[in-house]
């Protein structure tokens, strides 16, 4: 059995890699740097004892996927879980961002999530066994000005997940949408204090939600009590106009600070 995580380098996707290597999966990490691919497959091989492959690769390009599936095929390696973690948030006004970097955006959180599981889907509906988890965001459930266009993808993310937990009921295979809030990645690192909206969470705690959601009917899940009532909650009470400009306020960028492209 093995588990393939895109953005595994380090955040959500490495304490992904680690649970399922932690319970005797095969691991293949994916990530656009193979140093620190490399420095986790290490600790992985060490500490459980597992296969662990790296492929490195940037899911901005929109071949990427097919690369990704012929090393995965000349491997011998059987997928039974894909965790679609890789993302990046650009956090600035549209009018203020760079068009080719919005662009790789919506690429590796909208076009990479689709072309990952169309190739890793099928030997999973062959075997009528499998795992498909796709990181959402809380951002999933409404606009965020500031950041519309991260907002935007990770809506894509739940509206396309949840679609596809539809598609494959009765067939073996789970798949769910997994919504985190603020989590203790290197985004915030990057994006500064002002893209964070509530206490941040650790990524552990983040998987841990996960594998308890999986095992319930759940297509998509919130991570945290406070989150999930802002998200699923708050947007049923108050109209959207007034929803979108919580959230602009929430995210609002300092003044004087440029623009960052944060992965997350």
């Amino acid at each position: 059995m093995a588990a393939v995580i895109t953005g595994a380098s380090s955040g959500i996707g490495k304490a992904f890699a680690e649970r399922y290597a932690h319970d005797g999966h095969d691991v293949v990490l994916i990530a656009r740097r193979r140093d620190r691919l490399d420095a986790v497959a290490d600790e992985l091989r060490e500490r459980h004892g597992v296969r662990v492959d790296v492929i490195a690769a940037d899911l901005s390009d929109d071949s990427a996927a097919d690369r990704i599936a012929a090393a995965l095929e000349a491997a011998g390696t059987r997928v039974d879980v894909l965790v679609n973690n890789a993302g990046f948030g650009v956090h600035a006004d549209v009018a203020e961002s760079d068009a080719a970097a919005l662009s790789r955006q919506v690429q590796v959180n909208c076009g990479a999530v689709v072309a990952m599981t169309t190739r890793i889907l099928p030997g999973m509906l062959a075997r009528r066994a499998g795992t498909i988890v796709n990181v959402g965001s809380t951002a999933s459930f409404q606009p965020v000005p500031h950041m519309a266009v991260y907002g935007a993808s990770k809506a894509f993310v739940l509206s396309f997940t949840e679609a596809l937990w539809e598609e494959l009921r009765g067939t073996g295979v789970r798949v769910i949408a997994l919504c985190p809030g603020a989590t203790e990645t290197e985004f915030f690192e990057t994006a500064g204090e002002a893209a964070k909206t509530g206490r941040a969470r650790g990524a552990d705690d983040l998987v841990d939600h996960c594998l308890r959601s999986l095992a319930t009917s759940k297509s998509s899940t919130v991570h945290g009590f406070e989150n999930a009532l802002v998200a699923r909650v708050l947007p049923r009470l108050i109209p959207r106009k007034l929803m979108t400009a919580i959230a602009g306020r929430a995210t609002g960028l300092p003044a004087q600070r440029p623009a960052d492209a944060v992965a997350g």
